[in-house]
């Protein structure tokens, strides 16, 4: 086991799937030389050479639509957008050709993809750099989307991306690149939990909280925080974004009766309203209050100032919580 920052461990898990498959070729602004912008990929074209780990020009569409034509070729390309706020350049490409080149051909083409984004808020930076747009390729069928919240799990699921034949959008929670936490480099992904499995990372038996990718971190900080007051509250890292493993949702709520849901995106249209309505369809009777959903706002992402506001954190989520639990919380009085 060695200590790892959230960064380090990606970086070691696309060394490992470089070593392991000559056929994955790395592509996108400024990761050859300078390594990333947020040095995820430091040091690997040093190693691998400029054939593998490619400095592309600054067009998005175009380095997706490059790896369209690689992958046709037997390639398995690992994208990186810059930031989650540049992928919109490549929408089309993403939901138009790789979501559905492999059902347009009949099986005949496979679309081994991994596309790396940076996402969520909480570091300062400007607009179109702390956007959440996972909501608008889980609408769209034919792409995986998956998103880490710790070392292992980068280290692990970045190299079961990368060996998927399906297009998979790999998450990247920007503002937890730096934590640190053990990484087990020897575990075979192939062994490993799948990417598309949730786990449960706190038991709990009076509320099952969900959450993904940066707010993991917090929804552990809510659970301690909550039995210092006698609440019990359960974990749910998602992981995968689409499918989602609603069977291990669905077996927490079954057991805790109630149920919130965070993410950083805005609420209207987000994943939280789509996992509210399938557990309540498969849990009706089980549900003591109705699903709560604390979220971002419905607004254009705000200016670094006022982020943490925008942002759920441990308040919010707690308040969340007591709503759920039917506690005295910031909307009593005002309902009904």
């Amino acid at each position: 086991m060695t200590q790892m920052t959230f960064a380090r461990a990606i970086n070691s898990g696309l060394r490992k799937s470089l070593e392991n498959d000559p056929k994955v070729v790395l592509m996108g602004e400024d990761i050859g030389t300078l390594g990333g912008v947020f040095r995820v990929t430091d040091g690997l074209q040093k190693d691998f050479g400029k054939h593998r780990v490619v400095d592309t020009p600054l067009a998005e569409s175009g380095i997706v639509g490059t790896a369209v034509g690689l992958a046709y070729r037997g390639y398995r390309p690992v994208v990186e957008i810059q930031f989650d706020g540049f992928v919109y350049p490549a929408f089309d490409q993403i939901v138009c050709q790789v979501a559905k080149m492999h059902y347009r051909t009949k099986g005949a083409v496979k679309m081994p993809i991994t596309i790396r984004i940076p996402f969520g808020g909480g570091i300062g930076s400007p607009e179109f750099h702390s956007e959440s747009p996972e909501a608008y390729f889980a609408h769209t069928p034919g792409l995986r989307i998956i998103s880490p919240s710790s070392p292992q799990d980068a280290h692990t699921m970045i190299q079961q991306a990368i060996a998927c034949d399906d297009p998979v959008l790999f998450f990247e929670p920007k503002r937890r690149y730096h934590d640190k936490g053990e990484v087990d480099e020897s575990i075979d992904p192939a062994a490993a939990l799948s990417f598309e499995k949730a786990r449960v990372v706190a038991d709990g038996r009076d509320v099952t909280l969900v959450a993904y990718g940066p707010l993991i971190k917090t929804a552990r900080d809510v659970a301690l925080a909550a039995a210092d007051e006698g609440m019990s509250v359960e974990v749910i890292d998602l992981r995968s974004l689409a499918p989602v493993d609603f069977a291990t949702v669905e077996a927490s709520v079954r057991k805790t009766g109630r149920l919130v849901i965070a993410h950083e995106a805005v609420q209207s249209g987000g994943l939280g309203a789509e996992i509210a309505a399938s557990i309540t369809e498969r849990c009706f009777y089980h549900l003591e209050a109705a699903p709560v959903r604390v979220t971002g706002f419905d607004v254009p992402y705000p200016y670094s100032k006022l982020e943490m506001h925008h942002l759920p954190g441990l308040d919010r989520i707690l308040d969340g919580v007591d709503r759920a639990l039917g506690r005295p919380n910031s909307l009593s009085g005002l309902e009904g």
